[in-house]
């Protein structure tokens, strides 16, 4: 009589470009991209480096790949937490915590992101995605002055400022040198506070008006 009992696939095996992905994150926070060799990440990643380069040409394309998609997730995971709030405060207190709370929970990888310095292909790729941040807060705040929730203010400029306040501010507490002793919370509340002063966030505009 057969069996006819349901029988559970096994579960699909990770394709090579993920392990390749996974292997170059694992040697970034190692000794960051000076030390993501391409040998490195083959071994890590259990492959020949022959492999390797059957699905890049160079270390270059690999990061510059691995930058997007670590990109993509940082905007996806900010978005979803500021999706449910309702006044800009908030909004904006979720978008910068996320964003640095994450970067300081594996500041290895995030310095190597921001800061060191990389080839001339990953580091327009680090631009490209730094715009596409900016671009993303100067709506947020373009939409909060239409809405008369923040006061006139020019969004791209306001948008940049913010955006380079928030990358100066966390070199020292991500610096694989200097860092390491920043207290994640207080570097996390000093940051929103500025970026509610910053934009004006902090008390709605026709408050200001009526205590003027």
């Amino acid at each position: 009589m057969p069996d006819l009992r349901v029988i559970e696939p096994p579960p699909p095996r990770e394709d090579t470009r993920s392990r390749l992905m996974r292997a170059a994150i694992a040697v970034l926070e190692d000794g960051g991209y000076a030390a993501a060799s391409v040998a490195a990440i083959a071994e890590r990643a259990g492959v020949a480096t022959g492999t390797l380069y059957r699905h890049y040409p160079s270390k270059a394309e690999l990061f510059v790949e691995l930058f997007r998609s670590i990109g993509e997730g940082e905007l996806a995971a900010m978005a979803d937490a500021a999706a449910p709030l309702r006044t800009a405060a908030e909004e904006l207190d979720a978008v910068v915590s996320t964003f640095a709370g994450r970067a300081m929970s594996r500041p290895r990888v995030a310095w190597a992101l921001v800061y060191e310095p990389l080839d001339p292909p990953v580091d327009a790729e680090r631009v490209r995605s730094r715009r596409e941040y900016a671009v993303r807060m100067a709506r947020f705040i373009r939409e909060r002055v239409d809405a008369g929730e923040l006061p006139d203010q020019d969004p791209d400029t306001s948008a940049a400022a913010l955006i380079g306040a928030i990358v100066e501010a966390l070199v020292s507490p991500l610096s694989p040198v200097a860092g390491g002793n920043a207290d994640p919370d207080a570097v996390i509340a000093a940051l929103t506070a500025f970026c509610r002063r910053a934009v004006g966030a902090e008390t709605a505009p026709a408050a200001r008006a009526a205590q003027a």
